[in-house]
Order: structure tokens, then sequence, then C-alpha cells
């Protein structure tokens, strides 16, 4: 009887410690290794089978935006059997990453059809720890706006020159069967606003150009009077430069046809954001500038809307990069 008492109370106080050790303040939630864990396989690159091709994600150091960098990109099937597959630029919207829109959109599937390659690139620099980087959804982190800031605080935000010029050169170090001088640009909102301004100013490196719900004159609505205000200053002239309804007035470039996707139920049309009006009148008369705006009735702002609609853009975009 008494060996059991002393195995009963070496037994107790065992469990006694163990309880203790198991509720101790730095063990409560998350243990540190789980989240360093979850950290490190948020940067893991992967590749995934979709449709016929694969979706990547990639990470690069990024010498222009001084961080490293995220992207995706949709190798379609034809990527194993031909070279010079050529590549559609997804330029996302604020608040974005990479995987939003290589998840949510769908236009991998009509991609790959045409055999095009999707890249799916970030929306700005991550990791800078710039004071206020992260204070509003629509400036800062997630919010780019595609140009090259010169206010010295924002100096590392310099995603135009990253998606011009940094990027295709990794793409085609990277993936060397990508034909990155035959491609086109998209994208949504900010990001439609990306694809329109790139593609006026370099209209000699990109075949055509589409966009979902753009915002079309960024000096005149207030997403931009922010955004250029952090970035350019009050240098109103800076602003031009990266609006596309004003580039659009200067454009004397070849004949081009431009392709703009808006659903008639957004808020942000209704709010002012937007202005496809201003773009359109800025190109009336223009005979170098050929304009197609669609007006989806009952479409809002949301990947639902861009889903729908994926495949109108690929095919656009194919008759130029695969003619």
């Amino acid at each position: 009887a008494m060996m059991l008492q002393e195995r009963w109370e070496r037994a107790g106080g065992l469990a006694s410690r163990l309880s203790k050790r198991e509720h101790r303040p730095e063990d409560r939630g998350p243990s540190r290794r789980h989240q360093a864990t979850m950290a490190a396989m948020m940067l893991q690159e992967t590749v995934k089978k979709y449709f016929r091709g694969f979706q990547h994600r990639k990470f690069h150091e990024s010498k222009a935006l001084g961080c490293k960098m995220s992207l995706g990109v949709y190798l379609p099937g034809a990527y194993e059997t031909e070279s010079k597959i050529p590549v559609l630029y997804y330029l996302s919207g604020l608040t974005c990453t990479d995987e939003n829109a290589s998840q949510k959109s769908g236009i991998q599937q009509y991609a790959d059809e045409k055999g095009i390659a999707v890249v799916f690139p970030d929306t700005s620099p991550r990791g800078l720890n710039v004071p206020g980087e992260s204070d509003s959804w629509d400036f800062g982190v997630g919010a780019g706006f595609y140009l090259n800031a010169t206010m010295p605080k924002w100096k590392k935000w310099r995603m135009y020159d990253y998606i011009t010029e940094e990027l295709p050169s990794y793409l085609q170090t990277t993936f060397p069967n990508l034909d990155t001088t035959n491609a086109s640009l998209t994208g949504h909102s900010m990001g439609g606003h990306g694809a329109l301004t790139i593609f006026f100013k370099n209209h000699q490196k990109y075949k055509s150009v589409s966009a979902f719900s753009p915002i079309c004159n960024p000096v005149n609505c207030p997403w931009g009077k922010k955004a250029f205000t952090g970035y350019l200053g009050v240098n109103e002239a800076a602003w031009k430069s990266y609006d596309a309804t004003e580039l659009a007035k200067a454009y004397d470039g070849p004949n081009t046809k431009v392709f703009i996707d808006q659903g008639a139920d957004d808020d942000f049309l209704k709010s002012g954001q937007l202005l496809p009006e201003n773009f359109e009148k800025a190109v009336e008369g223009k005979s170098n500038i050929e304009l197609k705006l669609k007006m989806r009735e009952g479409y809002d702002h949301s990947y639902f809307y861009i889903a729908t609609f994926a495949e109108d853009h690929v095919n656009f975009h194919a008759k130029y990069l695969k003619p």
C-alpha cells in the first residue's frame, strides 16, 4: 500500500509540473517556433499545377525597390514545348499582393488556351519600415501607383522602373522560354492606371493594353491627388506624366486600340474615383487611338466581375501577341 501511495504522489507531482509548464505565459498562443515556421512558409517559392500549365510563386531581390519582391508567374502548357512564349502583365489594385489576382481572377485558364504567360507583380515595396507606410490602405504599402516617387521619404517606391526594366530582365533569366519583348499589359483599378500609363509612356515596348475599372484620371480624383501629393509633391506637371487621360491627350505614337472594361454598378465609379468619361473625352477625335469602352451593367469592382470578363481581355491581347 505504501508503494502504491508513493507512486501516486510521484505521478501527481509530475502531472502538476507538466501542467505548470504547459501554462507558462510565453507558451500561450502560437509558439515562437510556430510563428517563425509560418513566416518562413509564406516566403517559400511554390509551383502548382493549374489547367495545362503551372502557377509559380517566386521571390527575388529588387535593386530598384531595395527589398525582396514576390510575384506570380503562370506558365501555360505550351511553355514545355515551345520557345518565345508571349507575356501578359497583370497589374493589381490597391491593397493587393501578387496572390490576389493569381488566385481569384481565373485569367490563367484563357491564357493557357492561347499559349500566353501571365505575370502578377506585387503592388509596392514591402518590409522597408518607412514611418507611416502602413497607416492607410490607399497609400504606402500595397499602393505603389506604378510610378517613381520623387519625395525623399518614399524614394524606394519605384514601381515604374521595377515593372518596365527590372522585372522583364528577371523573367528572361529565370524563365528562358518567355519572350519579354512580346508583351502586353492589363490591370485592375490602380493596376489599370498602371497598365495604361506604362503603355502610353512605352508604346514601343508593349503590343497592347487593356484595363478593368482603371483610375483613368488620377490628377482629378481623391485617390490620385493623395498618392501624387505624397509621392511626387506639389509638382502637377509630374502628376500629369502618370495620368492616363493626360498621356492619351499627348500621345503621338502609332495607331493603337485601348480596351477599357468597367462595371456600371461600381461604387468607385459612382464616387468619382475612376473617371473613364474623362479618358473617353480625351481620345475623341484622335485618329491614332481607338477606344473600346465596355460598360457592364450590374457588375461592381470585385474579382467576381473580373473573372466574368477575363476571357475577353485575353482574347483581345492574343490578337496582338499571337497574330
